[in-house]
């Protein structure tokens, strides 16, 4: 019968045919019963190719044989009856079977299907999981240790006197800083809250909602944690800030190992991205200069963002998983927007992102529309808690969001592949386009939002688009995280081997997704963390190194083998040579004592605090006036924060001390504000500078006229000398308007007479 079956069969393989009395009587097939009768078997995909009559594999004694006489009889008759051909019934010889073989087929029927290998598989994933966690986790640890470490070190912090402690918190981090400590000294919690949403002590003639203007919910919630722990009986308040801080930035870490680690299936990624980071630090983070910047308490959050993002946006997901994921993504979405007032703009890159990988059909649509869904949410959370911040609604990112949910509700189904499919995917795509920026104009003609504009301005300059002598947008190019990387910037990445495998890796990544971006640098604190990520990620990768041998059509290896290989040998080459190079730097910025020595600035504050009256109101430039509303608590005339155009106006008047301007000119500008006191620094006013042209006296030059700033410009020539020069000589009528009431080697400090006498 088996015969006459692969007989008439559709043609199969050879061995199996010739071999059909053998493969029947063997050991390798068993009877599959349904219930009390005998149903046909089915093949296993091990089984090979041979027809539509197919069996499960199986061990087999005498009983079986008859099963598969049955199933084959069954098979034979359904496939005679759909191939519409006979079949010719014949007798299968007798087997002849020795005793040996007998016994053997019978244990092994009877010997159980090995289940170890399942549980083996397991127990190895499980164990690769706790092994990353754990260095993970200890990868942050220890960069938190180091960054304590390091920071004890160089400001020799826990041996100076508390004004000194303070006065290592440079600029807007004194600002920051010093209302953590208002509210420690408020009476109650609430009391606290109200004085920093009506502040009138800060800044002189001017009441403005701190809450609101500088995202102070680190501060405040810092301040809570610290009462509400009964910390204030263990530790310092400095000491629980700080260590707020650096404990985010091992969180930083951490999440920039897992990010890593998901994309390339190792967490040995993880490891080169920790080391990679560590070892440029310098380029990715400034924890080390000013601690209480947003950016240092935003950015962890943000990496974390990233993680679960990258967590969600894998396919063969299990539910719980995304389910945490998608948590964890609203979570850190909402705190990074609450921190940092910028961080809406770091999310709409991250949404145009997310549309071209949709339109692209790189990623899944519906995951898509629920991580827009995520900036939606934070966006109006965000607006209620930031005291219905219009920021929020007048940025690009909400009028993106709401296009493509726009979009996504009048979205038209075509057939794939047909002419009409093709018209409304172009027709989505223009609307994708043209809407954001549609919406955008409509919201800004319903909601009044002067904060921010100097934010679009900035970018016109900045990417070439306009030239303009404003004193504050040139100011702000002028800074050092502002300004596109130095060609030092880009020599140290090459030279801790970083930027070439950056450059390799993303080269892959564009070719092999057919998507070509350009990026043009500024924020290297921002990027500079992800390079190191997505370097990690491609060394890492069999994926991407199978891509590239493919490329390169290498024969002599399989692909497959030689791509594992190098994903685990040259990680490790890299990691020995990193060690040995770098290692031994680490070891001794931790050995070095450094000290922080400024006397001169500790002696100006000491002074305020026991010879100026407390309801003086001081002038100067604001970085020094942050670290007088911190050190001091006396009020000031601006602040070094960027994000209120008021506050920018304020700045750039009285910078005008280091101008070519009358003493009558300066008079009138401080008189305007309120001030009691000027302090000239000589640090500015002597300022050398090594970047052309961004010197603030050279900046005011500009903006005032009193230099050529390009062809056809007309020179307004000044007849006055450089203020912070001339009022140091005692002469009218400087005199008559300022006069010195203190002064050491790096300050100059002026009361602003009330009444004026003109002398000769």
């Amino acid at each position: 019968m088996a015969e006459a079956l692969w007989r008439n069969a559709p043609a199969g393989p050879r061995s199996l045919q010739s071999g059909s009395r053998s493969a029947l009587e063997g050991p390798s097939w068993r009877r599959h019963q349904r219930g009390a009768g005998q149903e046909v078997g089915a093949r296993q995909p091990g089984a090979g190719r041979g027809g539509r009559g197919v069996w499960i594999l199986g061990g087999l004694g005498d009983s079986g044989l008859l099963g598969s006489r049955r199933a084959t009889r069954v098979s034979a008759e359904t496939m005679a009856k759909e191939e519409g051909t006979s079949v010719e019934p014949r007798q299968r010889k007798k087997q002849r079977t020795s005793g040996s073989q007998e016994t053997k087929a019978e244990k092994i029927r009877r010997t159980p299907a090995p289940e170890r290998a399942p549980k083996y598989v397991s127990f190895q994933r499980f164990a690769k999981i706790v092994i990353g966690c754990l260095a993970a986790v200890i990868s942050g640890m220890m960069h938190v240790f180091y960054l304590s470490a390091y920071h004890e070190r160089k400001f020799w912090f826990s041996n100076r006197q508390e004004l000194e402690r303070e006065i290592t918190f440079q600029g807007d981090s004194a600002i920051y800083y010093s209302y953590y400590k208002d509210m420690l000294k408020a009476p109650s919690f609430e009391r606290g809250v109200y004085e920093l949403t009506h502040n009138n002590k800060t800044i002189s003639l001017k009441t403005i909602n701190a809450m609101q203007q500088m995202s102070l919910y680190p501060e405040l919630i810092a301040s809570v944690l610290y009462q509400a722990t009964g910390s204030n009986e263990v530790i310092e308040p400095v000491y629980f800030y700080i260590g707020i801080v650096f404990g985010l930035q091992g969180m930083y870490v951490t999440a920039l190992f897992v990010t890593s680690w998901l994309m390339s299936g190792t967490w040995l990624a993880g490891m080169l991205t920790v080391a990679w980071f560590l070892i440029n630090r310098v380029d990715t983070t400034r924890i080390e200069y000013s601690i209480p910047l947003r950016e240092n308490w935003a950015l962890p959050y943000f990496a974390c963002q990233v993680a679960a993002l990258t967590g969600y946006l894998k396919r063969n997901l299990n539910t719980y998983a995304e389910r945490f994921c998608y948590l964890l993504l609203s979570t850190s979405t909402y705190t990074f927007m609450m921190v940092w007032e910028y961080s809406h703009y770091v999310l709409f890159l991250q949404a145009v992102s997310l549309l071209l990988l949709d339109i692209f059909s790189v990623e899944q649509s519906d995951k898509v529309y629920e991580v827009y869904k995520v900036y939606i949410f934070s966006l109006f959370l965000g607006y209620l808690l930031q005291f219905e911040n219009p920021a929020l609604l007048v940025s690009p990112l909400l009028s993106l969001v709401g296009a493509f949910m726009l979009v996504k509700c009048l979205q038209l189904n075509g057939k794939k592949g047909t002419f009409v499919a093709k018209v409304i995917k172009v027709f989505e795509f223009y609307l994708l386009c043209t809407l954001p920026v549609t919406l955008n104009l409509i919201v800004k003609m319903f909601v009044p939002h002067k904060e921010n504009e100097h934010v679009l301005k900035f970018l016109e300059v900045k990417f070439g688009l306009n030239m303009t002598k404003n004193f504050t947008l040139n100011w702000l190019l002028c800074q050092e995280s502002l300004q596109a990387p130095s060609q030092d910037f880009f020599f140290r990445l090459t030279q801790s081997s970083l930027l070439p495998f950056y450059v390799l890796v993303l080269i892959i990544c564009l070719l092999s997704m057919t998507q070509v971006f350009f990026r043009r640098m500024s924020l290297k604190f921002i990027w500079t963390p992800y390079v190191c990520m997505l370097a990690a990620f491609g060394v890492c990768s069999p994926e991407l190194w199978m891509t590239l041998l493919k490329w390169l059509r290498l024969r002599t290896v399989h692909p497959m083998l030689l791509a594992l290989i190098l994903s685990m040998a040259v990680p490790t080459i890299i990691g020995l040579s990193l060690w040995k190079e770098f290692f031994p730097r680490l070891i001794t910025e931790l050995t070095e004592l450094q000290e922080f020595y400024d006397p001169d600035t500790v002696e100006l504050m000491t002074w305020i605090k026991r010879q100026a009256p407390v309801a003086a109101v001081f002038a100067g430039s604001p970085q020094l006036m942050g670290v007088i509303k911190l050190c001091t608590g006396w009020t000031v005339t601006s602040l070094p924060l960027y994000s209120d155009d008021d506050l920018l106006q304020r700045n750039e008047n009285i910078y005008q001390i280091y101008s070519k301007r009358s003493a009558e000119d300066i008079y009138k500008i401080l008189t305007s504000y309120k001030a009691n006191y000027l302090i000239v620094e000589d640090a500015i006013c002597n300022e050398l500078g090594t970047t052309r042209g961004c010197r603030v006296k050279d900046l005011l030059d500009i903006a005032n006229g009193h230099v050529v700033f390009e062809e056809g410009d007309k020179l307004t020539y000044s007849k006055y000398g450089r203020f912070c020069h001339e009022v140091k000589i005692n002469y009218s009528p400087y005199v008559n308007y300022f006069t010195r009431v203190y002064w050491n080697r790096s300050y100059f400090v002026y009361k602003v007479n009330t009444v004026i006498s003109f002398q000769s």
